[in-house]
């Protein structure tokens, strides 16, 4: 039976629709996380992300951001969660990648703790000790600028580079004076240690450091609607969090999902929350932007002032990419 053109149209776009949900379908994303304690948890436990990019989703945990990296430039990952330290020195080290959404502004989440009977009372007491810290890691990063602030050289600090599993293990037999870590490695210090500064305290001097969602950008180029989707979950749980953080935390299945990828205290989510600024759209397209490349611009010369990095590229713009939230 021949089919009336408004027949046809619907379809012919019914036909495109299917074609395009086929095509997600049959693609396979491995996607980078890590154990921080956030809202899109919640979005990643109920499988949400696959619901709105129809891919296939194989959810790899990392414990820190330069593997993730690795994994990125080998291919075997395609979109990662990440520090703004080794976001800078990947873009650097002309790794293709952009930035598609800043998924925190990093807060009291991480920080520098000394261990009960250390022997550190003040920043003064932590030259000669052992402070633990995953390298090229946003800890690190503040580490070495707290230091920096404090006037203390590092090279009279004795820096080890310890994956935060490995930094917990130290930690209770008492191997380390002090760490720069996050959750949950953070809680763990916590228990016998002092907080000597948080990220967000540093963030006041002049050394921001944030979590950033980042795609190769091969992968975004042939599939923009998947990264897109990511986007608007993680989006779309930051908004349901901010519009009542009280309620949402008054309901205990997101408390439990958040325990369940993190590896958190219950107790501890609430604080951990209240530690991070989760940035809306809204904010997002600004973000994206201009302030975004400046601060991997400052990370960088940074980084190679500490000799992390060999050179700042002279602009870092190509690697930031608003138009997957804009759109």
């Amino acid at each position: 039976m021949k089919l009336h053109s408004p027949l046809r149209l619907l379809a012919a776009l019914s036909l495109a629709g299917a074609s395009f949900f086929a095509q997600a379908a049959s693609t396979d994303v491995t996607v980078a996380y890590q154990t921080t304690v956030d809202p899109a948890k919640v979005a990643q436990a109920d499988g949400a992300y696959e619901k709105a990019t129809g891919a296939k989703i194989n959810w790899r945990k990392f414990d820190n951001g330069s593997d993730i990296i690795a994994a990125i430039a080998s291919g075997d990952v395609q979109i990662g969660y990440l520090g703004s330290s080794p976001l800078t020195a990947a873009i650097t080290r002309k790794v293709p990648v952009e930035t598609f959404l800043i998924a925190t502004q990093i807060g009291g989440a991480e920080a520098l703790v000394a261990r009960d009977g250390s022997g550190i009372n003040s920043p003064q007491d932590l030259i000669g000790k052992k402070v633990a810290v995953p390298f090229v890691s946003t800890g690190h990063y503040s580490l070495l600028a707290a230091l920096k602030h404090w006037n203390i050289d590092p090279s009279k600090v004795q820096i080890l580079n310890l994956a935060p599993p490995a930094i917990v293990a130290a930690w209770k037999r008492g191997d380390i004076d002090a760490t720069y870590v996050w959750d949950p490695a953070l809680g763990a210090a916590k228990e016998n240690g002092k907080v000597l500064i948080t990220s967000g305290e540093l963030a006041k001097f002049g050394a921001p450091t944030f979590d950033a969602w980042i795609v190769r950008k091969d992968f975004a180029a042939k599939h923009p609607e998947i990264v897109k989707g990511f986007a608007k979950v993680t989006l779309d749980a930051y908004a349901d969090y901010r519009k009542d953080p009280q309620a949402w935390l008054a309901n205990q299945s997101n408390v439990d999902k958040v325990v369940k990828l993190s590896g958190a205290k219950p107790a501890d989510i609430p604080v951990l929350l209240q530690g991070n600024v989760y940035p809306l759209a809204a904010d997002q397209v600004v973000l994206l932007g201009a302030p975004t490349t400046k601060a991997l611009t400052d990370t960088a010369a940074f980084l190679k002032e500490q000799g992390k990095v060999d050179a700042v590229l002279p602009d870092y713009a190509p690697s930031v990419n608003a138009s997957f939230i804009t759109q």
